[in-house]
């Protein structure tokens, strides 16, 4: 008896082993269609809520992995302070985010998307002056679209939790913007001898 309990477990352990391997094969690609998937059914809070937290915490994987990267790979000390920034900054966001995604049984992606995917994968095959004007642009983007998400997220989330960590972390992300667009002007500044050739 004991031997085919045994059994039953190594079997049980393959399958999970496998299933496992499975989900990572198919890769971030879906990472946040699987999450809003798991959510319809499960979160205690509305689909439009659900959909909030799990965008969110996308946004955050993304900024984290990008921060982390542009630390390694930048060479302006400005770049690599403002990345350590972003890490750290967005690592607290989201681990903000899971306590409050737990307490109401929303499942996060675990990963980033396949969009992000994409982007870390155009900008690791930078160097030098390209790698830092890509990134700098990226964190404009993605700083302006993240703003919008918390914007509305303040005014349309319905949960309490949610709402107030919406509201809470906007201020933070504005100010990341901000910084964002100061050092993108500085490293990639508008070519005034263009302007004066054209004014009268």
């Amino acid at each position: 008896m004991k031997l085919l309990q045994f059994i039953g477990m190594i079997a049980t352990i393959i399958v999970a082993v496998a299933a496992c391997h499975n989900t990572n094969r198919r890769g971030a690609d879906d990472s946040i269609e699987q999450a809003q998937t798991v959510n319809d059914t499960s979160a205690m809070v509305s689909e439009q809520d659900a959909d909030f937290a799990v965008k969110a915490a996308d946004a955050s994987l993304a900024e984290i992995e990008l921060g982390k990267l542009a630390r390694e790979t930048a060479s302006d000390q400005r770049l690599k302070d403002f990345a350590q920034q972003m890490a750290t900054d967005h690592q607290k966001v989201n681990d903000k985010l899971r306590s409050i995604a737990t307490s109401f049984n929303i499942t996060l992606p675990p990963v980033i998307s396949e969009q992000r995917v994409g982007e870390q994968r155009k900008l690791r095959d930078k160097t030098g002056d390209a790698f830092e004007e890509e990134y700098i642009d990226i964190m404009v983007k993605d700083h302006d679209q993240i703003v919008s998400l918390f914007e509305d997220a303040v005014s349309d989330v319905r949960n309490v939790e949610l709402q107030a960590f919406a509201a809470e972390t906007l201020p933070m992300l504005k100010r990341h913007f901000e910084e964002a667009k100061i050092l993108r002007d500085s490293i990639s500044p508008l070519d005034t001898t263009t302007i004066q050739r054209v004014m009268p």
